[in-house]
């Protein structure tokens, strides 16, 4: 197991045993396994690899996808969003561009119809796989930041930014496959959904390690006085146990 043995079993230490409770921000490459290069879709379409190493700066969206879709995908940002648009920038990361929409969508939703280019909807099943995605695109481009808010305002629960960064200092790239997502349940005004996922990972001593488990993402039920912030979706917690290795 390498670097990842004494964490593994400093979790099962804490939770009696059996499936691991992963610390939803990975506070460890054994909680929820760090820097994703790319999701794959929760049909099975192959996702790509990660660079060999995680970038010391966030990774441009124009270095990630070039500088005109980037440049596009800015320009949508523009339209939709109502702040002085700093995220909306092809200079940012991919993630903090789409969080930004996301967030505008949100915000959007709130009044009635929405914008064309606000797809998918911020309150559907697609919605919350997205922030799963964009969760991982953010640790792929070393965008830690944009990746904490994909757990809400204040990031993972028992989480400071410092060791947030930190659990993924050891990781060198990760392979992630969404599965079959189910219908979301209610319940005291929230709407929550599980998500199932499949992480293969490489550290930077070259060892390989394989997860399954599950995201839980939640939201406000379209409540009076929900802030766009609590009307999208957002992880809530997470649990990720060690597969054998193929």
């Amino acid at each position: 197991m390498g670097l990842l043995s004494p964490l593994i079993l400093l979790i099962a230490a804490c939770n009696g045993g059996g499936e691991q409770q992963a610390a939803p921000s990975g506070q460890s490459a054994a909680d929820a396994p760090p820097a994703k290069a790319a999701v794959e879709t929760a049909s099975g379409t192959p996702a790509t690899t990660a660079p060999a190493a995680a970038p010391a700066e966030p990774r441009s969206c124009a270095a990630e996808i070039g500088q005109q879709a980037a440049d596009r995908r800015a320009a949508v940002c523009r339209n939709l969003s109502p702040a002085t648009h700093p995220p909306c920038n092809a200079a940012n990361s991919c993630a903090m561009i789409e969080n930004e929409i996301a967030r505008s969508c949100a915000l959007l939703g709130k009044d009635g119809a929405l914008p064309a280019d606000c797809r998918p909807a911020p309150d559907s099943k697609a919605a919350a796989i997205a922030v799963v995605k964009l969760y991982y695109s953010a640790l792929a481009a070393g965008d830690y930041d944009t990746a904490w808010l994909q757990w809400g305002e204040n990031g993972p629960p028992k989480q400071t930014p410092e060791g947030f960064r930190a659990g993924f200092a050891h990781t060198r790239s990760t392979r992630v496959t969404i599965g079959a997502v189910g219908d979301a349940e209610g319940a005291a005004g929230s709407i929550y959904l599980t998500v199932p996922v499949t992480v293969e990972a490489t550290l930077d001593t070259g060892a390989s390690q394989r997860f399954g488990g599950e995201y839980v993402l939640r939201r406000v039920n379209n409540v009076d006085g929900a802030s766009a912030s609590q009307l999208r979706w957002h992880i809530t917690s997470a649990k990720l146990r060690p597969l054998s290795a193929h």
